[in-house]
């Protein structure tokens, strides 16, 4: 969309361009040098109101990686009025002080607008951590205290523990920026770190986290804007569906190790379900190919870059097996691991020896504890295994890992240039086409 705007301002800002060589040279035949003077002047005006109207358009697709075309606002400010809606402005959503990649994403994908604030549902959630982008959309959804009251009467309750938690609820729920940097630590939290977090939350060290203990410790992971005071912590949060379903509709209910635990398995489980299911169309196995595409999909690696490896393990593995979802469950469970499994690596790199497919399986044991399935393994050789000799290019495998957990959070060639340094880059990309 970007390109689009960028483009349409080009055209305009030449067509003038065009229009004041004209005009000036009809001009300079009849007219004095005062009046070619006005002519240019005239000109020039022409020139910069044009290019500031198309600036001022195409300046909030520029500034965010052009996702939202230009609207007609009067019909769709109707339109949003009747549904409940209104209209998303990106001067309400970004103002000028710096956010993070995280909030950057978070205020993307999240839907709904509540007393001000800025809310995710379920829904959101899962496909920020398994979709590129965010399904269009024109504004959020504005929540009345009817429906919040709602959604929170009837959360499900923690004792019903199960995989489907997020899709059960979808868009029943709502879940704050705090709680979404909570859930995306879950996502990449080893089972050996478990204890540690659930006692980073217990303060008092009676094992169990009360409402008080999980809101301070969100605390920490909150930004600090220029509104709030100072260490002050106000008890008084809106409730969402997440401290519903944790400590009842009192507040009052307490969570304990083993609930925590189940609850962050479940979480894990319950993405890697999307992405296998999003492959399998409904087949107990996913191919080899198609296992590669999951595991490279979210790291900074280029499009064709992907589509070589890709099309490697075709060559190589031409007779499909397939790979049932328990095998790969086990292996992004164990990329969890992988500061553990580095360790390993590095005394490989150290002793100057590669590692084959039957050592990888027996480090990965040892590091992590994790049994791997040995043609997960041999697929997983076949992607890394650049020569073609057996030997994992290990510097390659750790790298691509390192950044595949950070899912959607890609850098490098996916953070597209903001502000004045993204118009720059956008017209002197028109320049080349030209």
């Amino acid at each position: 969309m970007a390109t689009y705007v960028c483009s349409s301002l080009w055209r305009k800002l030449r067509t003038n361009l065009h229009f004041l060589r004209q005009f000036s040279s009809r001009q300079s035949s009849v007219a004095t040098s005062s009046s070619r003077v006005k002519a240019l002047a005239i000109g020039a005006c022409t020139f910069c109101a044009t290019g500031g109207f198309f600036w001022m358009k195409c300046r909030p697709q520029i500034r965010r990686g052009g996702v939202f075309p230009l609207r007609t606002v009067n019909a769709i400010e109707v339109q949003r009025a009747r549904m409940g809606k209104v209209l998303w402005t990106w001067a309400d959503d970004y103002s000028n002080y710096p956010i993070s990649d995280k909030e950057e994403r978070f205020r993307a994908f999240a839907s709904c607008e509540y007393n001000g604030q800025i809310y995710m549902t379920m829904q959101d959630f899962l496909e920020s951590v398994t979709e590129e982008n965010p399904r269009p959309r024109i504004g959020r959804f504005q929540l009345q205290d009817e429906k919040v009251k709602f959604m929170l009467n009837n959360t499900i309750s923690k004792k019903k523990e199960s995989t489907q938690l997020f899709r059960t609820i979808m868009d029943k729920g709502i879940i704050s920026y705090t709680e979404y940097l909570f859930l995306l630590c879950i996502l990449t939290k080893p089972k050996a770190g478990y204890e540690v977090a659930f006692k980073m939350f217990d303060r008092d060290g009676n094992k169990k986290i009360d409402r008080r203990e999980f809101l301070l410790m969100e605390e920490i992971f909150r930004k600090k804007t220029e509104s709030e005071k100072g260490n002050e912590f106000d008890m008084q949060v809106q409730e969402t569906t997440l401290l519903r379903y944790f400590f009842g509709a009192k507040g009052t209910d307490t969570l304990d190790y083993a609930t925590f635990c189940m609850f962050m398995d479940n979480l894990q489980a319950e993405v890697l379900e999307l992405e296998f299911y999003e492959f399998s169309k409904g087949m107990p196995t996913i191919s080899e190919a198609e296992f590669a595409h999951v595991l490279l999909r979210y790291t900074n690696m280029d499009e064709d870059k992907m589509k070589e490896f890709i099309q490697t393990v075709r060559e190589r593995m031409p007779e499909e097996k397939g790979i049932n979802f328990m095998n790969f469950k086990d292996f992004f469970q164990f990329l969890n691991n992988l500061d553990d499994f580095e360790i390993v690596l590095k005394m490989f790199a150290f002793a100057d020896q590669p590692m084959n497919e039957a050592e990888f399986g027996r480090a990965v044991q040892v590091a992590t504890g994790h049994i791997l399935d040995p043609h997960v393994v041999h697929t997983v050789f076949q992607i890394f295994d650049k020569d073609g000799d057996g030997k994992l290019s290990q510097n390659e495998f750790l790298g691509v890992m390192k950044n595949r957990i950070h899912r959607g959070f890609r850098t490098e060639h996916l953070q597209k240039p903001v502000g004045w340094q993204g118009f720059k880059a956008c017209v002197k990309q028109e320049l080349k086409q030209k």
